[in-house]
């Protein structure tokens, strides 16, 4: 309710105050050219924009946050994602549009000046690699997931899922390997259903129903014949030096193949994987919403309770750091990310067709996003007891493992709501969910890196060389620089940082936003707070990391110091006072200059 309230009342506020003009033409219209700027149903643009936001983070943001208590997690995502993150993906996506569909980036150049652009570029790039890195960890990881038998309700010799046996006697479903038959058949099908509602016209709705009949196909494909690449990864070890045997595992194979996919769909024309891809996989995200919804309000009336504590502050800040700012940092999508600035700078803002549509994309798919982190929320606590939860999330050895702390959740929830439900295929739906969020934000993510290091080059060299105008060379560094910190990290290592430098990239957007609208003179305290707010935030955050990352070595059991994460937040925060330096001194010559202009007309 409280959602519906604030896309009615307070996106109708700021609707009315940008003066949005639907007989402006968009950037789409003006500049189409079959590859970028694309003109589409709105429908269209939403679900690209949803998928691609979305990604991971409403989901495992949560789920880690929880720890401080559901009630915090609750709250923080209530407030944020009406009053920050939404006021961030409709003003982002209004300004980039208004802009000619350029980067926020671009808009920083035109109100600051090359210096603040260049610095910009570069917080976005590295932001974009730790993003991207992230994603992959978790994509692959989701992939070949497996989960015991019975976690999820199945016996031994049940033939729902494909199970393996370990060595030492334990059964595993191949949970994962159901996603991964689906990511592929998708994958497939999707330039034929970019075609159809794109060059031929073909009624919006059925191509929907076409897709909708595609999902389903993928999902039964997933049941048969499940791809989890355990052989050819065995066999590859197996030809290779004993030294290198190792590192081969199915997991680094499928990081392998998904960067070579985005490295593909980031060269190519927006609409024949990506833009058409997002547009077959959400109808698995709005059904999973759906199923999410129903679950944990059915599950509620028939006895259901939150089984995790409504506070947990001591043990919180125990795993992760005091409430403020960890809280706030490890709750990224769902309350407020840059990222999706990146999303409306990179690719929506070439796609929408009108002005008006703008609020209907950029604070609507926030919205909607606020819901899923509101459900995972639910469904963890009312899915898992204490000691289960922290085995998943916060082991006491082993890496943590949001996404089956997902899929366990989501499979008993659904079972105790829908008890003709079984829990095995109410896990297999939320890796489907998962699977579908990240490689949907992943090809986007590489996409925009692409874009940002075009530009880059354009602002380094007065005439760039050739070949770094090419979108394969940048398409290609985007991907092999995912990769480097993807093999060197875990996922947990790399969300706390992917999350400070994601919220901080939120601060300076809103900032820029801001910016932007005094110069143009529309009203913008409801820019101007959040990105005070998340400012302060996100650089306590990353002075925090930067301790923690150094004093890994003291650790018992000691951990090697991460230079490249260090680096990064160096690099992180150095460019933050660059940019908020040149930009006060922007500031005060605007100040300077209307004061002059004053006093000349008097």
């Amino acid at each position: 309710m409280v959602f519906l309230l604030a896309g009615r009342y307070y996106a109708g506020f700021i609707h009315r105050n940008l003066a949005s003009d639907d007989s402006r033409p968009t950037p789409a219209v003006v500049k189409e050219d079959g590859r970028d700027y694309v003109p589409s149903p709105t429908q269209v643009v939403f679900a690209h924009h949803f998928a691609a936001i979305a990604g991971a983070g409403p989901i495992v943001g949560p789920l880690f946050a929880i720890v401080y208590g559901w009630g915090p997690a609750w709250l923080w995502v209530l407030l944020g994602c009406v009053f920050f993150g939404a006021v961030h993906d409709y003003t982002a996506l209004y300004v980039a549009m208004r802009e000619g569909g350029q980067s926020l980036a671009v808009v920083a150049r035109n109100l600051f000046g090359k210096a603040v652009f260049t610095l910009f570029i570069a917080f976005t790039i590295i932001m974009l690699l730790l993003v991207t890195a992230t994603f992959l960890n978790l994509s692959a990881t989701a992939l070949v997931s497996r989960l015991p038998a019975k976690d999820i309700g199945l016996s031994d010799h049940q033939t729902l899922l494909k199970t393996v046996t370990t060595p030492d006697g334990r059964i595993l479903a191949q949970v994962g390997g159901i996603a991964s038959s689906s990511v592929i058949v998708i994958t497939i099908f999707a330039p034929l259903v970019g075609f159809l509602y794109l060059k031929k016209k073909v009624n919006i709705w059925v191509c929907s129903g076409l897709a909708l009949l595609i999902c389903a196909f993928s999902i039964y494909a997933g049941f048969l014949f499940p791809v989890m690449l355990g052989g050819p990864a065995s066999w590859i070890a197996s030809v290779l030096p004993a030294s290198m045997a190792g590192a081969v595992t199915a997991e680094n194979l499928w990081k392998l193949l998904l960067a070579a996919y985005t490295m593909i769909a980031a060269g190519i024309p927006v609409w024949l994987l990506l833009q058409s891809r997002d547009f077959i996989n959400v109808h698995i995200l709005y059904a999973g919403i759906v199923l999410l919804v129903v679950g944990v309000v059915i599950g509620g009336l028939t006895g259901m309770s939150m089984n995790l504590p409504m506070t947990n502050v001591a043990e919180g800040t125990a795993k992760i750091g005091f409430m403020w700012p960890a809280l706030f940092i490890t709750i990224a999508c769902g309350a407020i990310s840059g990222f999706h600035s990146l999303c409306a700078g990179g690719t929506t803002c070439k796609q929408l067709g009108s002005e008006s549509s703008a609020r209907t994309v950029g604070y609507y798919a926030m919205l909607l996003e606020g819901l899923v982190a509101v459900l995972v929320i639910c469904v963890v606590c009312m899915g898992h007891d204490k000691a289960s939860y922290m085995s998943y999330a916060f082991p006491a050895a082993g890496a943590s493992n949001p996404v089956l702390a997902f899929g366990v959740a989501v499979g008993r929830v659904m079972n105790a709501g829908l008890s003709w439900l079984p829990p095995a295929v109410g896990a297999v739906f939320a890796m489907l969910i998962l699977e579908g969020f990240i490689i949907t934000t992943l090809d986007a993510a590489v996409r925009f890196n692409r874009y940002l290091f075009e530009e880059l080059w354009a602002t380094l060299f007065q005439e760039p060389p050739k070949i770094l105008k090419h979108y394969w060379t940048n398409s290609g560094l985007a991907v092999v620089l995912m990769l480097l910190f993807a093999f060197n990290n875990s996922v947990l290592s790399l969300w706390t940082l992917f999350a400070s430098s994601n919220q901080l990239l939120a601060a300076l957007v809103l900032g820029v936003v801001t910016f932007w609208m005094v110069k143009h003179g529309l009203k913008y305290f409801y820019t101007l707070i959040p990105a005070v707010v998340m400012l302060a935030t996100t650089v306590t955050m990353l002075v925090l990391e930067l301790n923690r990352f150094l004093h890994m070595p003291g650790r018992v059991p000691p951990a090697p110091v991460p230079w490249d994460l260090v680096v990064a937040d160096v690099a992180i925060i150095g460019i933050t006072v660059g940019l908020v330096a040149m930009s006060l001194k922007g500031i005060a010559e605007i100040v300077r200059g209307r004061r002059e202009v004053a006093r000349a007309a008097r």
